[in-house]
């Protein structure tokens, strides 16, 4: 059954997309059959899958609001995984969800059908903790948090760590973070090692070994809507996340009995 991951940060702006799409493509580079789940309603990990989101026949939206199945959103990308894609339509769907029954548990459900279809699902949620976000929350076993090594960066992370103390609480035991990603990363910048310095205190070996650069290819890849694996390979974006696959991989299977 597939390990569902939310890729999840309330702070915009530190990579959560780029994060999501370049690690969904990097785990299909190590042959694993992978889903990305657009929830976020700017829509742009659609976009840099390669998927016009103003010309969807379904999205995420419709299968949230029992108005299509999943199975009818699933979309194939160049990269090699499927997508759920999204668009702005979101935006009036929390509105919806709170009408409705187990509002929170509305994607867990609609995930559930294509579990067995897939070894990693992975989540990009919105900048943001709303009920799209808790949908991602709890319907996720494990969170990974992209995040830049500034001071605001690690207060937000505070935040969202309660949150999720919370959702595992009240609504989803298995929650865990699973994983803190370092990015744009500047190993020059006194900041950033010291922050750096205080994640790997504070959180051990919760913090990836991966650092993901700046890195020109990486900014410029989702404008072709493509990750930057098939963008250009030998950029040391790519290769960053080929190894934050590996060390995703090693970590997560390494716990399968």
């Amino acid at each position: 059954m597939g390990k569902i991951i939310a890729i999840a940060n309330q702070k915009g702006g530190v990579g959560k997309t780029t994060s999501c799409i370049n690690l969904a493509a990097s785990l299909v580079a190590h042959n694993r059959r992978v889903l990305l789940v657009d929830i976020d309603p700017q829509g742009n990990a659609t976009m840099g899958s390669g998927i016009d989101k103003n010309s969807l026949n379904y999205s995420i939206n419709d299968v949230l609001l029992d108005e299509a199945d999943i199975h009818q959103a699933l979309l194939g990308t160049q990269a090699g995984y499927d997508l759920v894609p999204a668009n702005d339509d979101l935006t009036f769907a929390e509105l919806s969800l709170m009408q409705m029954s187990r509002k929170e548990y509305r994607l867990s459900h609609a995930l559930a059908k294509l579990r067995c279809s897939y070894d990693y699902i992975l989540i990009d949620c919105p900048p943001s903790v709303n009920m799209l976000t808790i949908n991602a929350m709890t319907a996720a076993n494990g969170i990974v948090v992209p995040m830049q090594c500034e001071y605001y960066s690690l207060e937000g992370l505070t935040g969202l760590v309660k949150v999720i103390d919370k959702l595992r609480a009240n609504l989803n035991p298995k929650l865990e973070l699973i994983g803190l990603l370092r990015t744009m990363y500047d190993a020059r910048n006194n900041l950033t090692n010291d922050v750096s310095e205080q994640l790997f205190k504070h959180f051990g070996d919760k913090v990836y070994q991966t650092v993901i650069p700046r890195n020109v290819r990486l900014a410029e890849a989702p404008s072709f809507g493509l990750p930057a694996l098939l963008y250009d390979k030998r950029s040391q974006g790519a290769q960053a996340y080929l190894e934050l696959a590996d060390e995703l991989l090693k970590q997560q299977e390494a716990a399968i009995v």
